[in-house]
C-alpha cells in the first residue's frame, strides 16, 4: 500500500510540474515550448511505466492469493464447506436484520 501511496504522489507531483511547464511554455519561444512538450512527455511515461508496474506486481499477488485459496480448498475441503456455510449464515443473518 506504501507503493500505491508513493505513486500516486508522485503522480500528483508530476501533474503539478506538468501544470507549471504548461505555464511556462505559453510566454516562451517555439524551441522552449516543443522542449517542454518532450519533457512533459517524458514525465507522462515515467508515470505510465509505473502505474504499469504496480499493475503487474497486483496480478502476481492476486493470482498467488487465488493458488494459496484453491490449495487450502482442496487440502481442506471440510473446514472450507465449514467456512462458507458460516459465513452465508453471517449474511443471511446480516440480511435479514436490515
Amino acid at each position: 500500500m506504501a507503493t500505491m501511496n508513493s505513486l500516486v504522489d508522485d503522480f500528483s507531483a508530476m501533474l503539478g510540474e506538468a501544470d507549471a511547464l504548461l505555464k511556462q511554455a505559453g510566454s516562451g519561444t517555439q524551441e522552449q515550448a516543443a522542449a517542454l512538450q518532450a519533457e512533459i512527455e517524458a514525465k507522462l511515461l515515467a508515470a505510465k511505466l509505473q502505474f504499469q508496474q504496480l499493475e503487474g506486481r497486483a496480478a502476481e499477488s492476486a493470482k498467488a492469493i487465488q493458488v494459496a485459496t484453491n490449495n487450502y480448498v482442496h487440502e481442506n475441503p471440510w473446514q472450507s464447506i465449514g467456512i462458507a456455510a458460516a459465513i452465508g449464515f453471517l449474511a443471511g443473518v446480516l440480511i435479514t436484520r436490515r
